[in-house]
């Protein structure tokens, strides 16, 4: 992994964590934002109706909170330090005459919102839950409605940063067991194929512009002993549009999150943008503080 530490340049660091109930796990947040200090920090999976969100936990820490959730299913979140422009909920949120959005949309699963001019969408896509489910078909139609929800967003021209839980594992090095597993759920050409269809050609994996190798894990499932055995899945991704690759200094995955007591079973990925761009500054490479999977 190649790790940056920037000179004087802006550093933005945006953050996804599928955290799998923000109340249950709001300690486990609020000491990760306190040693991470990102600038935003996009949750998937909170768990919660809007009423009940914990905001006051949040701005005590001196960040700023929009959400949008449903009791106790899905949900997404924006956490932020400074506030955001134009956020938008849901599908409706870009695509407002489009049927199959609302009727998509009753699930919580999308929020976007603009940060120093940067569009960045927090998704949670469906699972799926197994090729025989009447989920599977709904997973397909919700990432065609992504499609045309992204496609809706480029007509701004905005630098677009799209992050969350995308319950894909895009190829067979970011599956623990790929002979065994791809082509099953969360594996099919299918489910591939519509996210890649959903991203267009000028999205790009940050991730794999630093490790382009096998046995890095963002997701271990609870069962199974999965994260003794360190059978994990990379399914939470950050794309950068082709605008904003340059200013990528670095992503990982902070592996160590994953292995405190009652965590998330995902971790946090980063990515950290030099943004604005200042094409005049030196850049400085070396370590960071991410831990093993930095």
């Amino acid at each position: 992994m190649l790790n940056v530490t920037l000179g004087l340049r802006n550093t933005v660091l945006i953050a996804s964590w599928n955290v799998n109930s923000v109340r249950t796990r709001l300690e486990h947040v609020l000491a990760w934002l306190e040693t991470h200090q990102p600038d935003l920090l996009c949750l998937q999976e909170t768990k919660v109706d809007d009423p009940l969100f914990p905001v006051a936990a949040f701005e005590a820490v001196g960040y700023q909170v929009n959400f949008h959730g449903q009791k106790s299913y899905n949900g997404v979140a924006l956490l932020s330090r400074e506030p955001l422009d134009d956020v938008r909920s849901g599908f409706c949120g870009e695509l407002a005459n489009d049927p199959e959005a609302v009727e998509l949309g009753e699930q919580k699963r999308v929020i976007s919102a603009l940060l120093d001019g940067v569009r960045v969408v927090n998704l949670y896509v469906p699972n799926g839950s197994s090729l025989s489910s009447d989920k599977y078909p709904y997973k397909l139609r919700w990432l065609g409605c992504l499609k045309r929800y992204l496609e809706a967003a480029r007509q701004r021209d905005e630098p677009l940063c799209v992050v969350g839980d995308f319950n894909i594992g895009m190829e067979a090095r970011d599956i623990h067991d790929p002979d065994r597993l791809t082509g099953g759920i969360m594996a099919t050409d299918a489910e591939r194929s519509a996210l890649k269809e959903a991203l267009g050609e000028t999205m790009v994996d940050v991730f794999r512009m630093f490790e382009p190798d096998a046995g890095h894990w963002s997701w271990w499932d609870y069962r199974s002993g999965a994260w003794n055995r360190d059978n994990g899945w990379r399914i939470d991704h950050i794309y950068l549009s082709e605008d904003l690759l340059p200013t990528a200094r670095s992503c990982v995955i902070d592996k160590q999150e994953r292995g405190k007591e009652q965590p998330s079973d995902h971790a946090p990925v980063v990515v950290d943008l030099c943004w604005p761009p200042a094409d005049d500054e030196e850049e400085s490479w070396g370590d960071d503080d991410w831990g093993s999977e930095a």
